[in-house]
């Protein structure tokens, strides 16, 4: 059994999947891998398929799981700035693999168009090592 904030657990897996339960928050945490990043930049790069609303709300319940990190700083506009904390981090590995089994799959049973390789994140993948 394992217990996590007051919630129980039958294995490792339902944790995880209590987490990233949704389509929203692997997205959000693969664009912050590349580096820090405020809501307009992950609202940019997330454009078209999540709400501003949404976005906040999938940024707060990282938060709330210690995946992602929110630094306001007292400046005049808000400056909000969004990071992954080490647990974010330790999530790199995993993602990596996905994307690359993900363009397997496709490669295998679909084809990829150059225009839009994950969500254009391309430009910014992070880095192995």
């Amino acid at each position: 059994m394992y217990k996590v904030n007051g919630k129980e657990f039958e294995c490792s897996i339902a944790v995880t999947l209590d987490i990233f339960n949704d389509k929203w928050k692997l997205f959000i945490i693969w664009h912050l891998l590349s580096g820090d990043k405020r809501f307009k930049e992950l609202d940019k790069i997330l454009a078209g398929g999540i709400s501003q609303k949404t976005l906040t709300v999938k940024l707060k319940e990282l938060e709330a799981k210690q995946i992602v990190n929110r630094e306001v700083f007292a400046q005049v506009p808000p400056k909000v700035v969004y990071s992954l904390t080490p647990a974010g981090q330790r999530l790199k590995t995993l993602l990596l693999e996905m994307f690359d089994w993900g363009i397997g799959y496709v490669e295998e049973h679909g084809e990829i168009s150059d225009e839009h390789i994950c969500c254009e994140v391309d430009k910014a993948t992070p880095q192995r090592g």
